[in-house]
């Protein structure tokens, strides 16, 4: 077997801490197995053109992480992952769970600790920071905008930063609703909308969708009765992954210019939505509060959000909301995700995220098959399979009773009877293994029956 020679991933970190991140990343994909004799630190450092005194400390910090045991006189072995529980004590499979897989992020963080150490900030995040946010994240914040969604409007003067993009959704009606507003939205919406929605006392209101998403009609005539704001998602619209072209993205905005209405724009999926179309705001700036966050592409945990909104009153509303309901926002999740975007691991770790979703797209689509509304991005973290409602509670309740959690059919639904189905999301599963399996379960509930009542005949 030849001896691991192992690729350095790029950056300013100390070369035995990309050493050593190199390492895990290879543990982590299989390429390096449990039981594989690492080279000997001189010969590797050798190969690399590194010092052995880099080698050496790359080698004992993984043996600290638990990553290989070291034994004298015979060498460096990779240790082997605990064993799983098995699969019957670990509960149903979470497809319910709209997360990015956990796994390219993890890596990481030990490395990112070790990097906040030596940041001349560090200490300004152990006070409290500006009800809007530390301008150090603001700007790191506006410039992943910009990059991953194509915000040019992005202005770090306009950017509150909020603990995730929930939040954030939750600062922008507060801003423009007040209990008994009616908000308007996809007749099938992001499920945390509906629950704020009703914590707060608004009336949410949906709208006919077709293959794109929301309708330019369907929301002029909606909007006739005095709405004060409409929630949409453009890109990989939630439940449905739906994507709206820059056409139907120019329509939306003529309506809601001639009736008056704010537009909250959820952008949080963007970096999955392949080709970069123009946000909403960028379209209509001075209408337009823009919300979004890193935990779908650089890990669930990281509860950093931000929202963009016009300047001037609507502006210092939000800020005066954020004040009433945090007083500021938490500074630590801020200063990873800004280390990240800052060094450029956020881009690496986003790419690797979405490389994975797509090797997961594509096994669904192998395995579920035609059932599957064809995804507008190869890389959707939700896919959707239309079909009527009684239908989707059945197949949701084989699929539990096969060991699978489906988002409850009910859960997104706004306007019965307009849109229905069920969603399938693909990123909280472990690995590739627990997905195949879960998947197979809802194969099987499509069809008529589950594994476990198939194993019982």
């Amino acid at each position: 077997m030849p001896d691991w020679i192992p690729v350095l991933p790029p950056g300013d970190a100390p070369l035995y801490e990309r050493l050593l991140e190199a390492l895990r990343a290879d543990i982590a994909s299989g390429a390096l197995a449990e039981g594989r004799r690492l080279p000997p630190q001189r010969d590797l450092a050798h190969r690399l053109g590194l010092g052995l005194g880099t080698v050496t400390r790359a080698y004992a910090e993984a043996e600290k992480a638990g990553l290989v045991q070291a034994h004298v006189g015979r060498g460096s072995f990779v240790r082997g992952v605990a064993p799983r529980p098995a699969a019957e004590d670990l509960g149903p499979i979470n497809l319910s769970q709209n997360i990015a897989p956990i796994g390219p992020g993890g890596g990481r963080i030990a490395q990112t600790l070790a990097r906040l150490q030596r940041r001349p900030d560090l200490l300004d995040n152990l006070a409290y920071a500006p009800s809007a946010g530390l301008e150090t994240h603001r700007r790191a914040f506006a410039a992943w905008l910009s990059r991953t969604a194509g915000v040019e409007r992005a202005d770090w003067r306009q950017l509150i930063c909020c603990a995730g993009a929930q939040h954030a959704l939750s600062l922008a009606l507060a801003a423009l609703c007040r209990p008994g507003d009616e908000v308007l939205c996809e007749a099938a919406t992001f499920p945390g909308a509906r629950v704020l929605a009703d914590l707060a006392g608004y009336r949410l209101t949906g709208v006919a969708m077709d293959g794109e998403g929301l309708l330019p009609d369907a929301l002029d005539r909606a909007a006739a009765n005095g709405a004060k704001a409409v929630f949409v998602l453009p890109t990989l619209q939630n439940p449905t992954g739906r994507i709206m072209s820059a056409a139907r993205r120019a329509d939306i905005v003529a309506v809601a210019r001639r009736r008056d209405l704010w537009i909250i724009e959820d952008g949080i999926y963007a970096v999955f939505g392949g080709e970069a179309l123009p946000p909403l705001v960028d379209l209509a700036p001075e209408r337009t509060i823009h919300v979004s966050g890193v935990s779908k592409a650089l890990a669930p945990g990281l509860r950093v959000g931000f929202l963009l909104a016009p300047p001037g009153e609507l502006f210092e509303r939000v800020v005066h909301a954020a004040r009433a309901q945090f007083y500021a926002p938490p500074n630590f999740g801020g200063l990873i995700a800004t280390q990240w975007i800052e060094d450029g691991t956020a881009d690496q770790i986003a790419a690797e995220t979405v490389a994975e979703t797509a090797a997961r797209v594509e096994m669904a689509l192998r395995i579920v098959g035609p059932a599957i509304e064809t995804p507008a991005s190869p890389s959707a973290l939700h896919l959707w399979l239309p079909m009527a409602e009684l239908e989707a509670e059945r197949v949701a309740g084989r699929a539990l009773r096969g060991g699978v959690d489906l988002t409850p059919p009910s859960a997104p639904i706004v306007a019965p009877g307009l849109t229905t189905g069920l969603r399938i999301c693909l990123g909280a599963p472990r690995d590739q293994v627990e997905l195949e399996r879960g998947l197979r379960v809802v194969a099987e509930a499509l069809a008529g029956a589950d594994e476990r009542s198939r194993s019982m005949i």
